[in-house]
């Protein structure tokens, strides 16, 4: 592939996202990308994409008349309406899809629509051999949900709605006789709407648990068993693994004093360098090796995001979640050694479009 390759982005124009992505463009010597605004999508406008451009598809986030567009009108940061979320998201990647004619796809629309649904992607990774968390059947309430706790004999899970993203509405659920305890960082505002507070706090009365389960019930539940996290220097951790072209580039270790390690909760990254000493190297590999098995799930897109358990006790990795939009880690360069050494997670990608076969789609 020439220098002469150009790229159009479908993003928000003027986020980070899409800043770091153009300057990731310029650092190769390549024109700034051409951006396709994700409002004239979700709007049905018109959208062209140039002949044999490389398309990449971002995250719609971050931006308030874009959430509207997706979620309706309210509180962008409210954690109900994931459904109909996920309902627009879709609709516009078809628009997308229809428009893309010659152009270099980076990311399959199909399965892109899959890693929003935690149910469908759980199950693809699960059937091709991934080592993930074990699931509930689908449960419609609070009450549902406690049957089918029992039934399996779990005291501890986690509560997902089903299209979510950054934690919005997870509940680390934990139940005893005579005790519950549900951590999230949703909350209640003044008018009884369920919000995402960006702080982690914990309820402890069946009556308050039910009713925010209930609440996130519509949109779709996906559960899991809470398999405990291994920590290092007394706070629990995970790995964000980004993968690229199917080989993981760039991981960050989040670490935490509570069930969720999401940056923008209070997480906090962590030391790499100890994490992959305790793991020792047959054991990195084998992490390494699950992520790399898990973008496999997803042969149409040159990166994933690949969120990575490490169990307690024996520390035997699991995958918690792969992330369509996993790469906004600024500052974060490659793993040493790796093909992206001294790269940024766009600057990787940028480099492995110029190097990789993508296939044109079909008109």
């Amino acid at each position: 592939m020439t220098r002469e390759a150009a790229f159009t982005v479908v993003a928000v124009p003027g986020g980070r996202r899409a800043a770091l992505f153009a300057a990731a463009c310029r650092g190769q010597g390549l024109r700034e990308p051409r951006v396709i605004d994700w409002r004239d999508v979700l709007r049905g406008s018109r959208i062209h994409v140039e002949p044999g451009t490389f398309l990449r598809i971002d995250s719609p986030g971050e931006d308030p008349e874009t959430a509207a567009l997706l979620r309706g009108p309210g509180d962008p940061e409210r954690v109900t309406g994931s459904a109909r979320w996920y309902t627009a998201f879709t609709a516009g990647l078809r628009r997308i899809t229809a428009a893309t004619g010659q152009a270099r796809t980076l990311s399959d629309t199909e399965e892109i629509a899959v890693m929003f649904d935690k149910r469908r992607c759980h199950a693809r990774l699960a059937a091709a051999g991934v080592p993930v968390p074990p699931a509930l059947p689908a449960v419609r309430g609070y009450d549902e949900l406690r049957v089918r706790m029992a039934e399996a004999g779990w005291g501890r899970v986690f509560v997902k709605p089903a299209h979510g993203s950054s934690a919005s509405g997870v509940v680390a659920l934990q139940v005893a006789p005579g005790r519950i305890k549900a951590v999230t960082s949703a909350a209640r505002d003044a008018r009884g709407v369920l919000y995402n507070s960006l702080s982690v706090r914990s309820y402890e009365s069946e009556r308050e648990v039910a009713a925010l389960v209930d609440a996130l019930a519509p949109d779709g539940l996906h559960v899991e068993a809470w398999l405990p996290k291994a920590s290092i220097g007394g706070r629990v951790f995970d790995l964000r693994v980004v993968v690229v072209a199917g080989r993981p580039t760039h991981a960050v270790v989040r670490t935490s004093r509570h069930p969720m390690t999401n940056l923008h909760l209070g997480g906090a990254r962590g030391d790499l360098r100890a994490v992959r000493e305790r793991l020792g190297e047959s054991g990195w590999r084998r992490a390494m090796e699950i992520c790399a098995q898990a973008a496999a799930c997803f042969p149409g897109s040159l990166m994933v995001g690949v969120d990575l358990l490490i169990g307690a006790g024996r520390w035997r990795p699991a995958v918690a979640e792969v992330n369509a939009f996993g790469d906004l880690l600024p500052g974060l360069t490659g793993l040493p050694g790796g093909a992206a050494e001294g790269l940024d997670t766009y600057a990787a990608q940028v480099a492995a479009a110029l190097t990789t076969r993508v296939p044109a789609c079909a008109t």
